[in-house]
């Protein structure tokens, strides 16, 4: 027997204002510093209450729209939303997911290529000067565990970079948001630790060799040398993975362990 889908909740007036505001921006073409009509108009416009202005334009404030400005020549000015938020918001998504690396690369397989050569001929000597600096900075690594975490980091940063020259806005947001995905996994489940040293070299081999291709201008190497750098990293990404689940389960045997003879637990739990 089929289940009878929930009823969609009912937006509140301010919302659908928000929306509405949201609409009137992009056909007028408004960009960043420009302004909103002040709380009056609003009203008039709406026909609605500054209570319900206030909640519609805090939303746009909520969602980096706007910026709300109190006292004279105050108001509601609009600004570029950061990419930051979004992708926070995009990975609480996805938190209780179980994501691993394996399916994040099997999308960062495909876009990181694509981005790749979407920027050849794009980068300027500023440019390609901060990708050789985080090169640099990534052959400076030690062994301590926070080293090796920056280390990868670093290493997301430099395709960033890459990302940062990217014409198309929606390719490079999904390549900086799977860095972002990246960038949480190596946290959660510390993937920089045991040290991969073939991992490292095989990332600076990479990206060495790809900063030299960009500067060729070779579309067809760009590809390949992203192509397999790809694939390198989602190999090295499962094995370090692997390692980890390893010692975790060697780590929960032991809290077993330690549990089944800690008299406290077993008063909590009579089954112990």
């Amino acid at each position: 027997m089929s289940q009878t889908p929930s009823p969609r909740r009912r937006q509140k007036l301010a919302e659908l204002i928000s929306d509405d505001i949201k609409r009137w921006i992009a056909t007028e073409g408004l960009t960043e510093g420009d302004r909103l009509p002040n709380e009056k108009t609003l009203m008039e416009l709406y026909g609605c209450a500054k209570g319900t202005v206030r909640e519609a334009l805090k939303i746009l404030e909520v969602e980096g729209l706007i910026a709300l400005k109190t006292g004279p020549g105050g108001g509601a000015i609009l600004r570029t939303p950061s990419m930051e938020p979004a992708s926070r918001m995009l990975r609480n998504f996805l938190h209780f997911r179980s994501l691993d690396g394996h399916q994040v690369y099997q999308l960062r397989r495909l876009l990181e290529v694509e981005m790749a050569v979407s920027v050849v001929g794009r980068l300027n000597e500023e440019a390609l000067t901060r990708l050789e600096d985080n090169m640099s900075a990534c052959e400076c690594h030690q062994l301590g565990e926070e080293d090796q975490r920056r280390q990868r980091f670093l290493e997301l940063e430099f395709h960033n970079l890459l990302a940062r020259a990217c014409p198309n806005p929606l390719l490079a947001f999904m390549c900086r948001f799977l860095n972002d995905m990246l960038r949480d996994l190596v946290v959660v489940k510390k993937a920089y630790l045991p040290e991969r040293k073939q991992f490292d070299e095989a990332n600076h081999r990479y990206h060495r060799e790809l900063v030299e291709a960009f500067r060729a201008e070779d579309v067809e190497r760009v590809r390949r040398l992203m192509d397999e750098h790809m694939r390198d990293a989602e190999f090295h990404m499962s094995a370090l993975e692997a390692e980890v689940a390893d010692q975790m389960l060697i780590s929960q045997d032991a809290l077993t362990t330690a549990a089944d003879a800690s008299p406290l637990l077993r008063l909590v739990d009579p089954g112990r």
